[in-house]
This record gives C-alpha cells, structure tokens and sequence, in this order.
C-alpha cells in the first residue's frame, strides 16, 4: 500500500513511495544478508547449498538503479480487492510488516495491468503508467477505464518506452507487454506452444518472460526438472543473457543446438545438398537399424558353474529372451543391462527346481559370471554413438545395409565422406554429423527430459534438429519462437505442424503474433514486399507504431565504402545503437575502412556502451538483434551470398528488418527487383 505523503502533488507522492519502496527492498536483502547458518545445517553438503540459495536470493533482491522499481499502478474499484491500490514492478516488495509495496508482474493480481481496457475493465477504476529518465520517476499517465466519456487513446508513455534508444544487452518488456502477448506468457506449463512472430512483434522477448513467469507460476516442480533457453547462436545468447537477470531470474540455463549436441569436436563442414539429407528425419530409421543390427540371436546354451553345480540354459530360451528385450520399447542400453539379470533368473529358476532356495543376492552374482559376461556381449555388443557414425559414413555397404528403402542410391553418396575419418578423435565432424551422434546417443541410453524448454529462431532447424530439443523435454513442456519468413537454411521448416510432429509435440497450439511494436512501419512494409516471394501465404506485420520512423535509400556510385561511412556517422549523430549489417564477404573490407576513417566497432555479442555504439554485423548473425538504427550495406550483396535466391531473399528481410527507428540502405549495385523502385 502506498505511504501518505502531506502534499496535492501526485508525482512528489509517487517518488515518495519509490524511495519507500527502494529501502523496503534494501532491508529485504540486508535481513537474508544477515542469515547465520551455522547452527542449522546438519552436514556440510546441506551447509554449501543453503549458502548457494542465499547468495541467489541475495543476487535476485538487487535494486538496479537504472531499472525502474516499479511501473504501473492499478486501482481497484470498490468492493473488488477492498478497493486496493496496488504498484507493479519487477518483483515484489514488501514493507517491515509484510505488507505489500510492489507486487510482482506475474501474480495474478496484476494481469490485469495488461489486460484490462474500457470494453473489459476487470474492477480496475485507474491504470497508472509511469514514466523514468535515468531510474527516477519523472512522469505518470492516468486511463480511466471506468469513465465511459475517456475515449481509448494509445498510451504516449507506452509508445516512449517501446521506441527509447538502446544501449547494451536486450532489455525486458515487462512494462509493455500488450494484451496478444500477456496471454502467451500466462499459458499454462502443461502445454508446448509455438508463436509465429515476425520481425518486432516481440516474441523473442514474449518467451523469455514466459520463462520467468513459468518459474514465478511453478517455482518448486522446475526447480526439479530445470529450464532452458536455446537461441540460434552465441551472439544472441549473449544479446538476451541480462533479460531473466532484471526479472529477478538467475537459475535459466541458455545453450545453442550445436551446445546440447556437443559429443565430438566440430571442425568441418557440409555442402549443402549434404548437409539436408544429414538433417532428414529419414536418418533417425538408418541409425536406429544400424544401432539394432549389432543384436545377434544366441545360437549355443549357456554353462553357468557354481561351486560343484551347472546350469545349462538351452539356445532356444536365451533366443526368446532376447527376442523379447528387443520387441520391449527401451533403449538398446538398457535392455543390454537388463539381459544378464534376465539371464540369471533362468539360472535361478532351474536352482529352485532342484530345491534351492536363491536369493537376489545369487541372481546378481550370476549375473556376473563369466560364462554370463562373454553371452552377453556375443549376441549384445556395446555400441560407441561415435564409432557407429563414423562407420556409418565411411562405410559403404554398412550405410547401403541399413539405409536400403529409406534413402535413395544417390542420397547414400551424398552421406559418405571422400576421405573417411581414421578414428572419432581425428574425423572431421560437422555440426550435422553431431546431431546424428546425438540421436544414436538417444538410441542406446535416454536423454535427461528438462520441465520447460524455450526455442528461439527455431524456424531455421533441420528435421534432426528438432528431434534433438525434443528429446530434452519429453517429459516437459516446449515454448517454440520463431518465423517462417526468417528461415534461411537449406532445410528451414516451411510448416509449423511439421516441425512440431520432429519434436514429438504434435498436439501443441500455434498462436500468431502480427502487431509490430519495435520496427518502423515505413520499415516494415518495404521489407514485406519480398514476402509474398519467399514465404507465400504469411501474414505480413502490421506496425501499430505511430510513429513511422526513419527510412532512406542512398545510391552511391561504386564503391560504397564511402557512402557508408558517411551513413554510419549520420546514424551516430542519433540517441542509441548502430548497426551496420553488410553480406559476410563486404565485412573485412568494411572493417578496414572503418578502422581507416577512426570509426571504433564492436562485434555482435559484444555490449555496446555510451562510448562505442556501432556494432559491425555480418548478415548471417543479424537475426534476432535489434538497433536503434540500422545501415545496411548493398541488398544484392546479402543475396547473392547465399546459395539460392529464395534463401538469399530471407536472408535480406532478415537484414531489412532489424531498425527500431531508422534504416538507412545504401548500394551501388542494383537492388534486387523486388525492392526497387520505391513505392
């Protein structure tokens, strides 16, 4: 509840209870500070992780200085709520009493913050927003939405918060989640879903805040089972790292594909027609059949001696137990453990025919025996995921044995190596022959099922690759991002539906964000003029910013190193961050012209700051980033790098779409037919 403060001004009250609000969270963290453990831990194992939980508790009752407290007010009409007043933040506060000073985003109490409109107020009499420069409070905004004369008006604070200048990491969204995106977030844990968002329609950051919520709604099941975040590659893990920090989040774990498949060491590469057949669904039947051919039906009984006794169990009964932990739906491992056990009660079931009376402790020491060993690895071999690739692409009749009817003649040749690897140290692994390692990996032992994964730019997976996440929550749930615009792989998914049945979540919603807040809209609907020629069928973005944003194309005569230089110091006379996105070939000679004219850049991963804003991006990294302002560098040049014009095209839409004010294209190519002339 909100202190009194003896003034009629409302911001001066406001900014008194953030400053009460400030030192209610600095006594939190100074009590859990203040903890002596020492005379309630029973055993030093208990002591360190009684330590860890209050080091993060510590960590999650930080007060940023720049991030604000608190953004929202919601007054309840009375009787509802006993007409209470209630702050929304980031995380809840309470005062010396345990009274409330900030309530957390995800209680159930705030939903209606981003819910709530003149057509479905929910009790809310007053919806305050606040406004900050710098961490301090320096404006609020009131909407009636009990006052049937206040006409529905976009929030001027909620547009300034959306389009303010970034510097840094991405920032959370916590303060303008709209109503299409609170929903996704609030989904229960118990379903996978999948949102097709494209270009700044927020779902990169949509899913993330289901993450913190999930973990607000269901703390103590995914504290068991754990929570992972997977992006498309390093530099936009380390883009999207401080998001789950300023939510009080710290235990989310975040790798890539290529991170959860990391069995060998990738130092090679797959041309492309390759590198599709590699990312086919169809090699999950090849490696399951070639995994299983190593079973063998047993041929000769089994002798089994103990002390003065032998026990013989005949060919056919060791054939029907192995036929039966074959037709069994485990792993190939674990019905490999589960056959000298198997064995062993055969043993013992002819002992307590003789009058014996064995207990497990015999049945284990059979299983043990020697005789018990050497059947077992006869008929069931241990299989090495690794070596078993590596034959399988070396060898070519191991590879016809058990593609035979799954995979065409000239589909095979394309899997074989030109020089096969000696041994799974030295072979020249690519980053789809991991997968597939991966995979058969899964085939011999199962893979550890998370509680809830979140996939981002998932659009851009392989068939494999989709069986890979899947396979790390199986028992859990999916949150799936992406953009069938966006896909820029060879085998980039063309269907939802398809890709979530790879990830054996077949059942699963799709919901379809389609209202742009970060791009601009003069931005936006030049770059969805290539949509209808590379993903046919989507809907475009609709930008529902009112302000339209910068947009510029700038012909120069070639070359353009100049004239990008010169664009890139227009864009730096601006509040924010610059990105300069170019093809992957233009970058080299981009950074010496750079360095050449003293323009200082950064890579992209690295943090930009108040002193160094110009991020150099080549336009296989662009994805998923987002600039203030955006140069980007000859469009012919980004599709002609890739190797198909459609892809090409994909990629391009990515590179257009990246400005959250201004773009600014220059070229001395023509630009590619689709885009030319402005409209």
């Amino acid at each position: 509840m909100s202190a009194a403060v003896p003034t009629d001004d409302p911001l001066v009250r406001e900014r008194a209870h953030l400053s009460s609000s400030r030192a209610a969270l600095r006594a939190m963290r100074e009590e859990v500070e203040a903890l002596d453990i020492k005379d309630v831990t029973a055993n030093w194992v208990n002591s360190i992780v009684l330590e860890r939980q209050i080091e993060d508790r510590i960590k999650a009752l930080a007060d940023l200085s720049h991030t604000p407290l608190f953004f929202g007010r919601l007054d309840y009409l009375p009787p509802t709520q006993h007409g209470q007043r209630f702050y929304i933040g980031r995380r809840h506060v309470h005062d010396a009493h345990g009274d409330p000073m900030v309530i957390d985003w995800r209680a159930p109490v705030s939903q209606p913050y981003y819910q709530a409109s003149k057509k479905d107020p929910q009790d809310v009499g007053l919806r305050r927003r606040f406004g900050y420069t710098g961490g301090e409070l320096t404006a609020y905004e009131d909407e009636h939405l009990s006052d049937p004369a206040e006409l529905e008006r976009t929030s001027r604070l909620l547009q300034a918060e959306i389009e303010r200048p970034r510097v840094g990491p991405m920032r959370d969204i916590v303060a303008t989640i709209q109503p299409e995106q609170d929903e996704i977030v609030r989904s229960d844990l118990s379903g996978t879903l999948c949102v097709q968002g494209g270009p700044g329609t927020g779902k990169t950051a949509v899913g993330l805040h289901r993450v913190a919520y999930l973990l607000y709604a269901h703390r103590e099941r995914l504290a068991r089972t754990g929570t992972l975040v997977i992006g498309p590659n390093r530099s936009f893990l380390q883009y999207i790292e401080q998001v789950l920090p300023a939510l009080g989040e710290l235990e989310v774990k975040q790798a890539t594909v290529d991170d959860l498949v990391a069995h060998v060491e990738v130092r090679g590469t797959d041309e492309a027609a390759t590198a599709v057949v590699k990312g086919d669904a169809r090699m999950a039947e090849v490696l399951r059949r070639a995994v299983w051919s190593h079973v063998t039906l047993p041929t000769e009984p089994l002798m089994v001696v103990r002390g003065s006794r032998r026990w013989r169990v005949p060919a056919y009964e060791l054939e029907e137990i192995v036929r039966e932990l074959t037709a069994r739906d485990i792993r190939y491992g674990a019905a490999r453990e589960a056959l000298p056990q198997r064995i062993a009660h055969a043993v013992l079931v002819r002992m307590e025919q003789a009058g014996e009376a064995p207990d497990d402790r015999v049945q284990n020491a059979v299983a043990r025996n020697a005789a018990v060993k050497a059947a077992v690895k006869e008929c069931w071999p241990p299989v090495d995921p690794a070596k078993l690739v590596l034959r399988l692409l070396g060898d070519p009749e191991f590879l016809a044995e058990h593609a035979a009817g799954v995979l065409s003649e000239e589909e095979q040749k394309l899997l074989l190596w030109a020089k096969p690897g000696r041994s799974v140290r030295t072979a020249k692994w690519s980053a789809a022959d991991a997968v597939l390692i991966d995979e058969t990996t899964d085939l011999v032992e199962r893979t550890h099922s998370l509680g809830h994964v979140v996939l981002d730019e998932a659009q851009d997976l392989s068939p494999m690759q989709y069986r890979a996440v899947g396979r790390r929550c199986t028992t859990g749930s999916a949150t799936i991002l992406g953009d069938l615009a966006q896909g820029t792989t060879p085998w980039a998914t063309a269907s939802w539906r398809t890709a979530l049945e790879h990830l054996g979540k077949p059942e699963s919603r799709v919901e379809e964000l389609t209202a742009g807040f970060r791009v601009p809209s003069e931005v936006i609907a030049y770059a969805s003029r290539l949509l209808p020629h590379m993903a046919p069928g989507l809907a475009p973005v609709e930008s529902v910013r009112e302000n339209p944003g910068a947009f510029e194309i700038r012909e120069a005569a070639a070359p353009s190193d100049a004239a990008v230089l010169s664009a890139c110091v227009d864009a730096l006379a601006h509040e924010g961050s610059i990105g300069l996105i170019a093809a992957d070939a233009r970058i080299a000679p981009l950074a010496e012209a750079l360095e050449a004219a003293g323009l200082p850049y950064l890579s992209p991963g690295q943090e930009t700051t108040a002193a160094s804003r110009l991020t150099l991006v080549p336009a296989s990294l662009a994805k998923g980033l987002e600039y203030d302002y955006v140069v980007l560098d000859e469009p012919a040049a980004v599709v002609d790098g890739e190797p198909d014009e459609r892809t090409g095209l994909r990629r391009l839409y990515v590179a257009l779409t990246r400005a959250v004010s201004g773009l600014t294209i220059v070229h001395a190519a023509p630009l590619p037919g689709r885009l030319s002339p402005l409209g």
